[in-house]
């Protein structure tokens, strides 16, 4: 179970205490804030595409969407979300519970500045019922991320 994985990760940096696990579905940005207890822009949910076959993460805020110019401007290519099968597979976390911990080799990940708003925020723990709360150094730091991005639209003043 993808949880375990993720539970483990935090585990070998003492951390595992931090991840919560609710009694209900926190699959959505919507139903993760109510589970949480903030706004859902402090979600910050994990999206997953492909380019050029290679599966990468971009972690954004609750309100964020991405912008299709912006994105193919940052990589090169048409943004292609992964279907839920190839969630699994590529990533290793099913849809409603991707995030950016204890992901499959080879997997790129991304921040996106929609992020720095905020002090802290609520990513998924690698199932539909679980977040953890991270401050954005602390996500820069755990994710594995390999940058910051700027592909999104739709959040606080941004159109």
């Amino acid at each position: 179970m993808s949880i375990e994985r993720v539970r483990a990760y935090f585990r070998s940096l003492g951390m595992e205490d931090k991840v919560t696990e609710f009694a209900v579905s926190s699959a959505t940005v919507e139903l993760a804030a109510l589970a949480v207890g903030v706004e859902p822009c402090r979600i910050a949910k994990t999206l997953s595409f492909k380019v050029q076959d290679a599966p990468i993460l971009i972690v954004t805020a609750g309100d964020a969407k991405i912008d299709n110019a912006r994105y193919k401007s940052t990589f090169h290519a048409k943004a292609k979300m992964l279907t839920a099968e190839e969630a699994v597979t590529l990533i290793g976390h099913a849809v409603g519970g991707v995030c950016p911990f204890a992901v499959n080799e080879g997997v790129t990940i991304y921040l996106d500045e929609s992020l720095k708003r905020f002090t802290t925020v609520f990513p998924a723990c690698g199932s539909s019922n679980s977040a953890i709360e991270l401050t954005i150094p602390e996500l820069e730091q755990y994710s594995g991320m390999t940058g910051w991005v700027d592909v999104c639209k739709g959040y606080g003043d941004r159109v």
